[in-house]
């Protein structure tokens, strides 16, 4: 037997009200209301996508991510490698330059000498 796809509706508004209140009450970075509110989310969700394919053979734009711990500390490794090249320019000295900040000398030479010769005729 399917679920009525707006009974599941009501339940995934449910489910968003309570994770917001859950936010809202938060009482430390681990709270368990919070993570139980979240799952609630992704589950209720889930259940009213199958109901609207169910009954209409029609889905929403939306995608509910597996949470992998793993990934998300990998991810934030790769951030803070980026951060620190940032940081290398900033450690230069007023008075040092990059390389790709130096000028290449024999560009002007070339254009030194044509000006001359052409002024000294």
């Amino acid at each position: 037997m399917s679920t009525d796809p707006r009974a599941a509706l009501q339940t995934l508004v449910n489910a968003l009200e309570e994770h917001l209140a859950a936010a809202a009450n938060r009482r430390s970075d681990d709270d368990p209301s919070v993570d139980g509110a979240y799952v609630a989310i992704a589950n209720s969700f889930e259940a009213y996508e199958e109901a609207l394919y169910d009954a209409y053979d029609e889905v929403t734009p939306l995608t509910v991510f597996a949470d992998d711990d793993s990934d998300e500390d990998d991810d934030d490794l790769d951030y803070e490698d980026d951060d620190d090249e940032d940081d290398d320019d900033d450690l230069l000295e007023d008075n040092e330059m990059l390389d790709e900040d130096l000028v290449d000398e024999d560009d002007y030479d070339d254009d030194d000498s044509a000006e001359g010769s052409s002024t000294r005729r």
